[in-house]
This record gives structure tokens, C-alpha cells and sequence, in this order.
């Protein structure tokens, strides 16, 4: 699993994005992308629909969550109690093109040589316990088990003596306990969470590929991380900010299964490992600490205007054969958010720096960007008000794939 992913402008994987079944109607396009202004990168940037359906065709316990990109469809079924009466179930369905496709990247050279599509498909099943009925802040327990198929074929780019990879089925299975969570959207106005995870894949096909087979898929890898973050506004100044902390382990990850670091996507994924400046995943990591946080100040008095700052750090182990001098990236970047005077959509334009960045041996990266949401339903529900509802309160649980 690579936590984290996107290729021309499609969502594969990313929208398995709830950690409990959502309770609240949900109707939102969103559009984001990245481009560097050195060096040449594969595509990074995500066009979505999404829509969360409570009540599905009058039914107060099933509910439909959907996600459509310009190639790919992600869909859950959730049948609220159907296992208890604090306890959920949710079938998946996903799958479409470019969803596996592989970038390599090494010391901050896009190797479009080394690289190749691959489409896939899903299916899953998950479980979903909240311990904490009634409390203002709700603790999930989540299980899920997935099947996943996997196809790869040669890029127009990808050298004739380059070998792919076999075509793979996956059995992915993830545990977790999450304590809070964060809603869909650019900035959050509240949210927190504590969270701890496991996920094991299994391949039936573990082989080897590239020139002369010199990579390996694994036939287990094991992945470790948990997050805590926040996000808060000020009640007076209407300032927003939010901080947040992940940190990853693995055993046995290759480059199909590392942790992909790199990027500024924050809806790219349901654990964004974002590196301001630096290209979409340009570092593959088997070991990671990454603290990240935006503070953003109104500059109007609609507050329709407002400016950015982010920075992020981390540390990491690099995966076998992607290893690069310095174990450090750090990022900086500013931008310039418009809030229509409705609120139905905003807009933040951006410039970022990777210090540490790698371009023809040199360090330094500069890129601009731009993030874009309209939100169909207006919808506006506390994050921590969950009234007569203890489900308001809600995660987010993986959010690209391009992303798998």
C-alpha cells in the first residue's frame, strides 16, 4: 500500500475515505495540481466528484458513498448497525485505469523509463465499532479486508528492455483505532485525531522485475503508522490553523509497498505525506517521521481573503534501491485563498520550496499549485456536535490510491 498517490488527474484508490459510515449529505468537486518549475515530474493532480448519500432510497440505515474521477469509481455500501447496534458494515466496490501505475523516482530524477501503468480493481468489505456511544468525540475500531487485481502495462516511455512486473492479486488487510478525524475539505475549521494502524498485503504473485530482475514485489509487507493532528480556528481572529504529526514503520516494503512522500495534495490521500516543493512521491520511504502544519490569517474584513503559510519536515529510511545522500526533506510554501461571498466554493493558488529537494545535483525546488472545491450541497455540520447523531463526528479514511 502507498499511502499517498495520483496520476493524470485520476483518483485510483484514493476515495476509500471513511473511517465510520458517514451520517451527513455530502455533494463536492474537487481540483487539485501541482507543477514544478524544475525538473520534469509525472502528473500530480486530482479532478473528482464526490457525493455522500445518507438514507439511501428511504432506508434510514444504508448509505451510498461515491466517488468518480475522469477513469476511476470508488463506491461503498453502508449498513449502519448491521452488525450491532454500535457496529457497521460497509462493502466496496472500486477500480478503473491508470490506478496502479508506477512512478520511479531516484535522487529526484522522474525515470519515465523505469516507469509503466497499471489498472486495477477492488473489492472489500468493512467493519466499523464505535466504543464511545453518545461522546463528543467518537473512537472507531475499523477491520477491513480487501481483494485487489492489478494489470501493468508498458508506458509509451517505458525502455523495451525493461521487464513489468506480473500481473497481481492482493489481499489487503487493515486494522485500526481512531480517536476523532477530519472532514473532506481544503481547511478544516475543527478537527482532530489520534490514530494507530496495521495493514498486511499479501500478494499470490510475488516476483521480480526491471533490468535483468533486479526489483523484487514481496510476497508480505507489513506497514505500521499512526497521526495526531489539529486543526482549529480562532473565534475572534478567524485565524486557521492545523498541525499534524505521522510517522510510519514497515517490514519487508518494496517499492510497490513503501511510504511515498513528496508533494502538495492535502486531499490527495487519507494520510497526506506531504513535502512542499518537492515532486508528487519523489521519496520512497520504508521508515518516516513527517510533522506538517498551514496557518492561514484573513486579510479582508468579509474574510473572503486570506493568506497561507505551511511548512513540513521529515525524516526517513529510504526502500532498497531508491536511497539518496541525507535522510532530512524539508518544505516551506505560501498561498492566497478566495471563499466565494456564499461559501459554495474556494479557491487557494500556491507557491512552494523544497529545500533539501534533489534537481541535477543540486538542492532546492521550487513549484506553484492550486486547489479547488465547490460544494454542491452546501451542507454545514459541526465536526464535534453530533447532537442526536453519535456518527456526526467523522474520519477520514483514505483518500487517493493512484494510490495503491
Amino acid at each position: 500500500m502507498v499511502l499517498g498517490g495520483v496520476q493524470i488527474l485520476g483518483l485510483s484508490g484514493l476515495l476509500q475515505l471513511e473511517a465510520q459510515i458517514d451520517p451527513v449529505s455530502r455533494e463536492l468537486i474537487q481540483l487539485g495540481y501541482n507543477q514544478p518549475l524544475q525538473g520534469r515530474s509525472p502528473i500530480s493532480g486530482y479532478l473528482f466528484y464526490y457525493r455522500n448519500s445518507p438514507q439511501l432510497l428511504g432506508h434510514s440505515n444504508v448509505t451510498l458513498r461515491l466517488a468518480v474521477a475522469p477513469v476511476y469509481l470508488d463506491s461503498e455500501l453502508g449498513l449502519a448497525g448491521a452488525l450491532g447496534r454500535s457496529t457497521d458494515l460497509g462493502i466496496g466496490l472500486s477500480g478503473g485505469g491508470f490506478a496502479d501505475s508506477y512512478s520511479e523516482i531516484r535522487e529526484g530524477e522522474f525515470l519515465r523509463r523505469e516507469s509503466f501503468i497499471g489498472h486495477g480493481g477492488e473489492v472489500s468489505s468493512s467493519v466499523y465499532h464505535l466504543f464511545n456511544p453518545g461522546a463528543r468525540i467518537p473512537l472507531y475500531a475499523v477491520l477491513r479486508g480487501a481483494v485487489h487485481y492489478s494489470a501493468y502495462q508498458a508506458d509509451n516511455k517505458t525502455d523495451d528492455t525493461f521487464e513489468l512486473p506480473q500481473d497481481q492479486t492482493t489481499f489487503r488487510i487493515r486494522s485500526g483505532l481512531r480517536w476523532g478525524g477530519q472532514e473532506p475539505v481544503i481547511l478544516a475549521e475543527l478537527a482532530m485525531e489520534l490514530s494507530a494502524w496495521y495493514e498486511v498485503e499479501l500478494r499470490l504473485n510475488p516476483s521480480h522485475y526491471g533490468y535483468g530482475n533486479d526489483r523484487d514485489i514481496n510476497e508480505a509487507a507489513h506497514l505500521f503508522w499512526g497521526r495526531a493532528m489539529l486543526a482549529y480556528t480562532l473565534p475572534e481572529w478567524k485565524h486557521n490553523f492545523s498541525i499534524s504529526l505521522t510517522a510510519g514503520t514497515s517490514s519487508h516494503a518494496d517499492r510497490m509497498s513503501a511510504y511515498r512522500l513528496g508533494g502538495l495534495l492535502p486531499l490527495v490521500a487519507e494520510f497526506p505525506l506531504t513535502l512542499p516543493g518537492y515532486y508528487f512521491q519523489e521519496i520512497s520511504a520504508q521508515d518516516f517521521g513527517l510533522l506538517a502544519g498551514i496557518y492561514a490569517v484573513p486579510i479582508d474584513e468579509k474574510q473572503r481573503w486570506s493568506i497561507a503559510a505551511t511548512a513540513a519536515v521529515a525524516g526517513v529510511n529510504y526502500v532498497d534501491g531508491l536511497e539518496q545522500p541525507g535522510r532530512w526533506h524539508s518544505g516551506v510554501g505560501s498561498g492566497v485563498i478566495y471563499r466565494s461571498p456564499s461559501g459554495s466554493w474556494q479557491l487557494l493558488l500556491s507557491y512552494a520550496y523544497g529545500i533539501q529537494a534533489l534537481r541535477d545535483d543540486h538542492r532546492g525546488a521550487h513549484s506553484i499549485g492550486f486547489l479547488l472545491q465547490f460544494d454542491l450541497g452546501r451542507t454545514r455540520q459541526a465536526l464535534f456536535d453530533p447532537g442526536d447523531n453519535p456518527n456526526r463526528s467523522r474520519g477520514l479514511d483514505r483518500f487517493i490510491q493512484i494510490f495503491r
